[in-house]
């Protein structure tokens, strides 16, 4: 099997549509309105490339894709349908279910998925906290001190500790590498504390997710599809987006260059792209066009599903060369200028007019466009979508339990791990100066103890040398004699004495 049939039609919809297996790690775009058939698409993709046993990854952001772990029956309502449209065609419909793992960030619809801080980046948790350019400085600097310092960053709690010991050494790290002001952390802080509210400490922590759990392929060769429950993820579209592109730029460094291959290692969705790039700043965007440029040596499909195809920058657009576009609908200028826009992408058909046939298409119909064996992007085509061979729509709870419970990696993620990292080598340290700090005031005050003391006897004991140890009478010399000897002592102990006494013994042992 050298490639997946994706669609086809009678006469006046053209040839049979294929996506060349040795040109799926060209990338992809899937795009069209709400309700024009994307996640359908995207159903019988993730078929196709599981039944060539190449593994999948997708998000299920509605909840329907669990379908795939189904077998589709000849009782479902729209099976007469799907039976027309595979006569039409020319396919041979046979229903079959698919292998699937199921994931989730919050453990609950599927096996936890987690990464740790440290490799998340400060680029992508800049991303992820919306921080400005000065706090994502603060972050880098962080992140520096943290390698330097050998402070592990595997959670969040990690992350705020590194944090209070940077603002509490803010004055010193100035000077090293520029100015850390109190006031940056203080605002990083503030933001990890949305972050922790958006469900961020699910998202970080051990044990990290292995990729090779996510490449793998059943024992009759089929490529398992990893499935990451994405409906509740939802509610936070900046952890969604984020989390997705740590995933594939970890694929980008991990996995070994392996050119041009038969078929990819791996194809990734990016479903709600528009999610990844909407407000998104230069170097981040600069950072997915290297990936998608660069990863298709590593074996790496990407395929990006989005309403529209303008929600893609140019950038990155270029580098999606197989397309399926759903219709479009353009009710104002702007909808017309992004509906021309999005047809210009395409090689035109004599046939027909392509941003025409782009509004004119119906639920389950597309206009294509798929790389040839030449890798040039084929003629434009109007394409009846091929019906899925799984279940449409979701399964239910208790075949998503079932099926969990039966999986590899039941269990393998389910308890967190919490080694020593930062935030216990930061404590340790800080319990440690709090000991030395006690223990430093004790022998402070021992010592002053043992001075005042030392002083004490000095005091009693000088009057006592070389008389008799009974009590000196408490008398005072108040006679003429005793006062002048008190002036002359007094004298010879200050700078005019010294001079006498220089005086003297110089002329003493001059004489000599």
């Amino acid at each position: 099997m050298d490639r997946i049939f994706v669609g086809g039609g009678a006469a006046d919809y053209g040839v049979a549509q294929d996506l060349l297996l040795n040109k799926a790690n060209r990338h992809g775009l899937v795009a069209g309105a709400t309700g024009t058939g994307k996640t359908v698409t995207l159903q019988i993709l993730a078929e196709g490339f599981s039944a060539a046993g190449v593994p999948v990854f997708l998000s299920d952001v509605k909840g329907d894709l669990s379908g795939l772990a189904a077998s589709g029956t000849p009782d479902f309502k729209l099976h007469d349908a799907f039976m027309k449209r595979s006569a039409t065609i020319g396919l041979d419909l046979t229903y079959d279910k698919f292998p699937v793992t199921f994931w989730d960030l919050f453990g609950e619809q599927g096996h936890p998925i987690r990464a740790t801080v440290a490799e998340m980046g400060p680029l992508l948790l800049s991303r992820l906290m919306e921080l400005t350019d000065v706090q994502e400085g603060v972050l880098n600097v962080a992140f520096r001190v943290a390698d330097e310092e050998g402070l592990p960053l595997l959670d969040l709690k990690d992350l705020q500790s590194l944090l209070v010991w940077v603002g509490q050494n803010a004055k010193e790290l100035s000077l090293r590498y520029g100015n850390v002001a109190s006031s940056s952390v203080g605002a990083i802080q503030r933001q990890l504390l949305v972050l922790e509210n958006q469900g961020g400490t699910k998202l970080f922590g051990e044990p990290a997710l292995n990729l090779d759990d996510i490449i793998r392929t059943e024992a009759d060769g089929r490529g398992v599809v990893n499935i990451l429950a994405a409906d509740k993820l939802m509610g936070s579209p900046r952890l969604y987006a984020t989390f997705l592109l740590w995933l594939l730029s970890e694929l980008f460094e991990e996995l070994p260059e392996v050119g041009n291959p038969d078929k990819p290692k791996l194809v990734f969705f990016f479903d709600e792209a528009h999610l990844l790039f909407d407000g998104a700043p230069k170097a981040l965007v600069d950072k997915v066009e290297q990936v998608a440029r660069l990863i298709r040596s590593k074996g790496v499909g990407v395929f990006f599903i989005t309403q529209n195809p303008t929600d893609v920058p140019e950038d990155v657009l270029g580098q999606l060369g197989n397309r399926v576009q759903h219709a479009l609908r353009a009710f104002t200028a702007k909808d017309n200028k992004a509906l021309k826009q999005a047809a210009e992408t395409y090689r035109p058909n004599p046939v027909f007019d392509t941003a025409e046939a782009i509004q004119e298409v119906g639920t389950g119909e597309a206009v294509t466009s798929l790389l040839d064996e030449d890798g040039i992007p084929g003629i434009v085509e109007r394409t009846l979508i091929r019906p899925p061979s799984s279940q449409l729509g979701p399964i239910t709870a208790a075949e998503r339990k079932a099926i969990m419970d039966a999986s590899p990696m039941a269990g393998k993620y389910d308890a967190t791990m919490d080694r020593e990292s930062a935030y216990e080598i930061l404590g340790k340290r800080a319990a440690d100066a709090a000991v030395a700090a006690e223990k430093a005031e004790e022998e402070e005050e021992k010592a002053e103890l043992e001075l005042k003391e030392f002083k004490k006897a000095r005091r009693y004991d000088a009057p006592q040398a070389g008389r008799s140890t009974s009590r000196r009478r408490s008398t005072r010399d108040t006679s003429f004699g005793g006062a002048m000897a008190s002036v002359v002592i007094k004298e010879l102990k200050g700078t005019t004495g010294k001079r006498i006494v220089r005086g003297i013994l110089g002329g003493l042992f001059k004489g000599r």
